[in-house]
């Protein structure tokens, strides 16, 4: 079974500006991101109890500025965020229908487009993490080049020590096309110890037939741990060759879907990270994606977090 050498949990990816509207034309500005929503819950989870830092690049504007005071208030760690002079924060704003949304982005020239260009600023930015985590989203947005650094830097940090943790969650949007989706993320799974796909995703681009089937071409790959979400159906994990279809208890008032499994990974990861078993964390993300989905955004509000039972060891 995976172990870690420290607490240090460091994620990978783009945040973005997010425009919520509110009533009547207003909206309410805020940040989020796949890899940001992960890391920022697993801060507020964990509190004191893991280092949790966010590496991405963002610019020297106030907006920029703001999203570090942010995040640094909410007890992340900013040292691996570089800055850009010539580039900004991408941005979207969210268009509601019921619970479900839908997103218009402008985001093409977005700094954190350059996160993985400097080998030497990634490696040094991800020193002495003991779970690295990514997403299919960090690597749409990097060029070919930019992802092939990044690869080089994961598998040098996990020589070093480090689990690396991925989420396919794929996009179709953001990528050239579907061989390009297939033969990256394949790549990808080369340096992947845990693998946190969704069936839905999995299904519609490696056709696979079920979320057993996920789970075995991830193993082959050579994934340690797989963790298959699959909405309100079962979560089937396997780690170490010892599978188990976990049911996902039901959620009632959902508000917004929204970052729902973002959530779970930072529930599941929070508690591998303390060293509680597969079968108690996958519980422990599926507690925080509902709490996720009772209110609206991609993140649940402070207090709720805190209100959540205690992770025991």
């Amino acid at each position: 079974m995976l172990t870690f050498r420290s607490r240090k949990m460091l994620s990978i990816g783009e945040a973005m500006v997010e425009m919520a509207p509110v009533s009547d034309g207003l909206y309410r500005r805020a940040f989020a991101g796949d890899t940001f929503n992960t890391a920022w819950h697993l801060a507020q989870r964990l509190g004191p109890g893991a280092d949790v830092g966010f590496v991405t690049r963002i610019g020297q504007d106030q907006m920029s500025n703001a999203f570090v005071a942010e995040l640094t208030a909410d007890g992340m760690d900013p040292a691996g965020i570089s800055r850009d002079p010539n580039r900004k924060m991408g941005l979207y704003v969210i268009q509601l229908d019921g619970v479900e949304r839908s997103f218009h982005y402008w985001r093409d020239s977005s700094a954190a487009r350059l996160l993985a260009d400097d080998p030497v600023e990634l490696g040094r930015a991800l020193q002495g993490a003991g779970l690295i985590h990514l997403s299919g989203i960090t690597l749409a947005i990097l060029t070919p080049a930019a992802r092939q650094t990044l690869f080089a830097v994961l598998e040098q940090a996990r020589q070093d020590g480090a689990v690396v943790s991925f989420d396919p969650n794929i996009r179709p949007r953001l990528w050239a096309s579907a061989e390009e989706i297939c033969t990256t993320l394949s790549a990808m799974l080369q340096v992947t110890d845990i693998a946190l796909p969704s069936f839905d995703d999995e299904a519609a681009h490696f056709c696979d037939a079920s979320p057993a089937d996920t789970v075995r071409r991830m193993v082959a790959a050579g994934v340690r741990e797989v963790v298959v979400k699959d909405g309100p159906g079962d979560v089937h994990y396997c780690v170490d060759g010892h599978t188990l279809a976990v049911p996902t208890p039901p959620v009632n008032a959902i508000r917004d879907t929204t970052g729902a499994g973002d959530a779970f990974n930072a529930g599941y990861l929070g508690a591998r990270l303390l060293g509680i078993s597969p079968q108690i964390a996958v519980a422990s993300g599926q507690t925080l994606a509902a709490e996720v989905l009772k209110h609206p955004g991609a993140r649940a509000p402070k207090s709720a977090i805190s209100a959540l039972p205690p992770l025991q060891i």
